[in-house]
């Protein structure tokens, strides 16, 4: 057992000196993020590592979603997943504005107002809706005029990523450093409800998610290794499980939650439960870190920006 050392401060010092000690301060939930410092640094200097990046869309609301788009402006990762509301609000963002809210708000008065809430985050209706149909369709117009009738999610966030023109916007990143960003629960928000109505015009238009299988099954079938950084649980982190425990897990694997595991749910599922299922490689080298993802991930960020 090592000795429990004191967090030492001083002026100017960078983010890395600070995270580095993290892990030998005995706890609580900086140890772990210590912990995951280390690994991704082992991940992201690993030139053999296929590394992924899952994380769930409501965060994408927040400033959380300018670190994700540097991550993958870096390069850091290979292969995004998420979730439907990633399109949504990055798409949203990328042509309007979102405003600072409070968890305490009225909802029926903001409702009343024109405003949607994503925890402290208010949506303006105009900004969201509206705004996501007019991008989408036209997007898919010119897709169509162009002849493509068929479609997997990797394929239409790289339709949407190389229309938008903001540089906070991961989806713009993504199409230019060729990251292919998959979505298993595409047909679950915005973006999803607008390829369905597009369909309904144009009937020869299809949407087709065994693409999106044959592309990462060989991904994962010729990666000598495989790493990933998931943040926050559902249809996510488990796609990016699911598709790993093909050659026997991953071999880095960091988490970010606040879910507790007592309720028997996939995101409150720590890592080591993943290795039952030979999601993640037994001796696998990973770390859990229970913490708000928009207070953790900007520190694990800087951290691998200094390296």
């Amino acid at each position: 057992m090592r000795r429990v050392r004191d967090i030492v401060l001083r002026p100017g010092m960078s983010v890395r000196e600070l995270v580095e000690q993290f892990e030998e301060s005995g706890g609580f939930a900086a140890r772990y993020l210590g912990q995951a410092a280390r690994i991704l640094g082992e991940m992201v200097r690993d030139p053999e590592c296929v590394r992924f990046l899952s994380f769930v869309g409501a965060p994408v609301s927040t400033g959380l979603r300018g670190v994700l788009a540097e991550l993958v402006k870096r390069g850091f990762f290979h292969v995004v997943v998420t979730t439907c509301g990633t399109l949504d609000h990055d798409i949203a963002r990328s042509l309007g504005d979102y405003l600072e809210g409070d968890f305490q708000m009225d909802d029926e008065e903001l409702r009343a107002r024109g405003y949607h809430r994503v925890g402290s985050v208010l949506v303006p209706l105009d900004s969201y809706g509206p705004a996501i149909e007019r991008f989408v369709q036209d997007v898919l117009e010119d897709a169509y005029s162009r002849g493509v009738r068929e479609v997997g999610s990797w394929e239409v966030s790289r339709m949407l990523g190389e229309r938008l023109r903001d540089e906070s916007s991961i989806l713009h990143w993504a199409a230019r450093k060729d990251v292919e960003v998959y979505v298993p629960g595409i047909m679950d928000g915005a973006v999803g409800t607008q390829l369905w109505l597009f369909q309904q015009r144009r009937r020869d238009f299809r949407l087709n998610l065994f693409r999106d299988a044959e592309r990462l099954s060989e991904k994962v079938f010729k990666a000598v290794r495989t790493g990933a950084l998931m943040v926050g649980g559902g249809i996510s982190k488990h796609h990016t499980l699911w598709w790993n425990q093909f050659k026997d897990g991953l071999d880095y694997a960091v988490y970010i939650t606040t879910a507790v595991e007592y309720d028997g749910s996939l995101s409150g599922a720590p890592l080591r439960e993943a290795v039952s299922w030979g999601k993640v490689r037994p001796g696998a080298r990973k770390a859990t870190i229970y913490c708000d993802a928009t207070v953790a991930l900007p520190l694990l960020a800087a951290y691998l920006l200094e390296l």
